[in-house]
């Protein structure tokens, strides 16, 4: 059996923030089992565990690989980086829509690209938006900046559970709601979201909700699943969810988060398996400097660190 293990540092295009942690580099790991590859890569502030808590059992996993052993990883990103070294997937998967663009910064800085952005020819059908980042006034004017140079763009608005439940109502009175896609996780509790909800009249997206495995229920003002297997952890769960968003009738997004192209990669073939009709949220690849893989797929393991090896 081959095994292997490296370790990456990818520089962002400039330093980012997550959840207060400002990361100028995206650091994860690559796994291989017989020539197939898996991506680890816990994101700061978002993921339960650390790098250096991922890199020792995947260690201890490939050790016991090595001694015949079955093993089953506890950390979310490593269950979902041996997950994907050792599932087959399906032949003759639909070729993956285009993911929709993703804007994060400053709003001011935002605003100013917008005109020299080359949307006003075609602009796209939907665009997300990360917000509860900056002061209000300014998100809200972003916005009517957006639905004015864009009509026909829907938005997709995530606040990442970043406001109170008085913060997002008031934020939420002032959208342009027939602009407006859904709003993904205002509040960091579910409760609270679905009171702005109703109050406001406004759609949601669940997306750190599913993440943390809390419980859940269906409501009309509930729009979409963005499912985050690096985040959530093993594909039988991620799966789960799709088939509970089918018989809601909720849309599917499998989004990304921050991983090199190898995971992008690999997210991609998951969103034309299990949502093949919606463009996925996997806009994150060009906030990276580097690849990991050539234009054929090879990883390119010459600027890796090597963390264990095993032919």
């Amino acid at each position: 059996m081959q095994l292997a293990l490296y370790r990456y540092s990818l520089p962002f295009r400039r330093p980012l923030m997550f959840k207060g942690e400002r990361l100028a580099n995206r650091e994860g790991l690559l796994v291989s089992i017989n020539g197939q590859w898996g991506e680890i890569a816990p994101l700061p502030g978002f993921s339960t565990e650390t790098l250096a808590e991922a890199e020792a059992e995947s260690l201890a996993c490939l050790a016991a690989l090595s001694r015949g052993e079955i093993v089953s990883p506890t950390l979310p990103s490593v269950q979902f980086g041996f997950d994907c070294v050792q599932r087959s997937l399906p032949l003759n998967l639909p070729e993956p829509l285009p993911p929709y663009p993703l804007l994060q910064g400053a709003p001011a800085a935002l605003i100013q690209s917008l005109s020299t952005a080359d949307w006003q020819a075609s602009p796209p059908s939907r665009l997300k938006l990360k917000v509860a980042r900056y002061a209000m006034e300014e998100e809200l004017a972003l916005i009517e900046q957006l639905a004015a140079r864009l009509p026909t763009t829907k938005l997709m608005l995530d606040a990442n559970g970043g406001w109170t439940r008085e913060d997002a109502l008031r934020f939420c009175e002032c959208l342009p709601l027939e602009h407006i896609d859904y709003l993904e996780e205002p509040c960091a509790a579910f409760a609270d979201t679905i009171v702005v909800a109703e109050a406001t009249g406004v759609s949601i997206a669940l997306d750190e909700t599913l993440s943390r495995r809390e419980e859940w229920y269906g409501h009309p003002q509930i729009k979409a699943l963005v499912i985050k297997p690096t985040l959530i952890g093993l594909l039988s769960a991620c799966e789960a969810l799709v088939k509970r968003a089918r018989v809601d009738s909720l849309r599917v997004v499998i989004s990304s988060s921050f991983e090199s192209d190898l995971g992008l990669g690999l997210l991609s073939r998951l969103a034309s398996e299990w949502a093949p009709h919606e463009p996925p949220g996997l806009d994150t690849g060009h906030w990276l400097t580097e690849r990991m893989t050539t234009a054929g797929g090879e990883v390119i393991t010459d600027s890796l660190k090597c963390l264990y090896l095993n032919c």
